[in-house]
């Protein structure tokens, strides 16, 4: 059955996106919970309108979040730990900690849009990335200096 995505759905495709599901897949769980509608001819033309529509705003959206990340790239902050006396960190730097300097800075940031490679348990410069767009992540300076 041909089916057109009123809703993200991670593992079929995006709004409006035209899908073939299997019947049983589509009479009992997508169009109940009105996650999607009958590829009609109509419905199709609406689809299209509205997939429009949603690519603009997706692209201002894109082109906002290109502002910001410009802004945090100029941002460098410092986290002091306690090391021992190799200079060995006793844990890692959290998310937390991160997330706090970061609101000191003027950013307020979800914990599950920071972007961290691996964990940052030494002292050093390190370049944390926010998700600030699924497109755009923009990074900044993070400082890990000793007391």
């Amino acid at each position: 059955m041909e089916l057109i995505l009123t809703q993200d759905i991670e593992t079929l495709g995006k709004v409006g996106d035209i899908v073939k599901v299997r019947d049983g897949h589509a009479r009992n769980y997508l169009i109940p919970r009105q996650m999607a509608v009958a590829a009609t001819k109509d419905n199709k033309k609406r689809a299209e309108q509205k997939k429009l529509k949603l690519a603009a705003l997706d692209e201002q959206k894109r082109k906002e979040a290109q502002l910001v990340a410009e802004k945090i790239a100029k941002v460098s902050c410092t986290i002091t730990v306690e090391v021992n006396d190799q200079e060995k960190l006793y844990g890692a730097v959290s998310e937390a900690e991160i997330l706090h300097v970061l609101k000191q800075e003027g950013y307020d940031v979800e914990r599950r849009d920071l972007v961290l490679e691996k964990p940052i348990d030494e002292l050093g410069i390190f370049e944390v990335g926010v998700k600030l767009h699924p497109e755009v992540i923009g990074k900044f300076r993070l400082w890990v200096t000793k007391k």
